[in-house]
């Protein structure tokens, strides 16, 4: 039998997202080795600008690396964060006054109407604005008075993996930078965690056996494993189409418990530090409900659930452990769209760029 000629390699489900996942160790490097200075040069420039507040402005996948960094701002430098409503901005053409406010807008594209005319419009308003993007060309980064590449490369699947990762290193690196630190250190071992996490697919792939029929998902944590979670359930839903349900663990104990039995599968993301001691009491609370509880996180919370994920986080600062943690379930999103006989690289009814108005 003849090889596949580079039309039908094409076509393979998943190649394309299964490829970019695989890069994300090299593009972590890429940041650590290359960007790191640039970065912490503009965070450096807006730290001297002494901005009172920060805004959050994102959407989709960029949206939960925005609450990431809305953590770090809050946690390592103090600063009052709020993520935004653009709708305000670009519907209802409020006017704003964001004098001494700092505008963060995560865009892996750069190019949605929506996140340049609230850039745009914060700008005139007073604000500081720093655009963090994988397009230093883009629409976004023009309008910004500061921007930051997140130097990913070209990402061609719909679902993002790598520009994910990369946009939480660039926010890490920027936050160090904003309180005079250099987040390198700290991250260095980042890139070849990275890589022995993506040699474990077996264990994954035997993982996703689990989820094959489910019909439902709910994935919960707390700190800064929350936004990992938010984003595991965004992949899972837009390429498997499997209804995730995401909660904080805090959120989950207020109503959501109720709909937990041991049919509808439960994944926690259980950071390993002060997050991971805060959620606790919920995973309690999950395995008394008798749920089929499968955890990502550190060996001791693996033992005691009904499967998961054991992360190597010893030794790794709490704060880039999202990280980690996300790619076992980028994976895992892969493994069950594959399982049910879809093409991850190709959800239905989406678009790379997402033209929001």
């Amino acid at each position: 039998m003849s090889a596949p000629t580079p039309s039908q390699q094409s076509r393979v489900p998943g190649r394309i997202m299964s490829g970019e996942m695989a890069e994300q160790p090299a593009v972590l490097r890429r940041i650590l080795e290359e960007g790191a200075p640039a970065i912490r040069e503009t965070a450096e420039r807006i730290a001297a600008r002494n901005p009172r507040f920060v805004l959050l402005t994102a959407r989709g996948t960029s949206d939960n690396a925005a609450l990431y960094a809305k953590y770090l701002l809050e946690v390592l430098l103090g600063k009052p964060c709020g993520l935004t409503s653009m709708s305000t901005t670009t519907a209802y053409e409020a006017k704003a006054d964001l004098t001494d406010c700092l505008v963060i807008t995560v865009s892996q594209s750069g190019g949605s109407p929506d996140l340049v005319a609230s850039t745009k419009a914060a700008r005139e308003a007073g604000a500081v604005t720093l655009a963090v993007t994988n397009n230093a060309d883009s629409p976004l980064a023009a309008v910004s008075e500061f921007h930051i590449d997140v130097l990913a490369g070209p990402e061609k699947a719909l679902p993002a993996t790598k520009t994910y990762t990369a946009e939480l290193l660039a926010l890490y690196l920027f936050v160090e930078g904003m309180r005079g630190g250099d987040g390198s250190e700290t991250a260095k071992a980042l890139p070849e965690l990275a890589e022995a996490v993506l040699a474990r697919q077996d264990e994954v792939k035997a993982l996703a056996g689990r989820y094959r029929f489910a019909e439902r998902m709910v994935i919960t944590s707390r700190g800064y494993g929350y936004p990992t979670a938010k984003e595991a359930a965004l992949k899972l839903m837009e390429t498997s189409y499997i209804p995730a349900l995401s909660y904080s663990g805090a959120d989950l104990l207020h109503g959501p418990l109720a709909m937990v039995d041991n049919i509808s599968p439960v994944i926690a993301v259980v950071t390993d530090g002060k997050g991971g001691d805060a959620l606790q009491p919920v995973l309690d609370r999950l395995l008394d409900r008798g749920a089929d509880l499968v955890v990502v996180g550190p060996q001791r919370q693996v033992e005691a659930a009904s499967a998961g994920f054991v992360l190597p986080t010893e030794g790794v600062a709490e704060e880039v452990q999202p990280i980690l943690e996300i790619l076992p379930l980028q994976m895992l999103a892969y493994e069950v769209t594959i399982a049910r006989g879809q093409d991850p690289d190709a959800p239905r009814a989406l678009a790379k760029v997402t033209e929001t108005k």
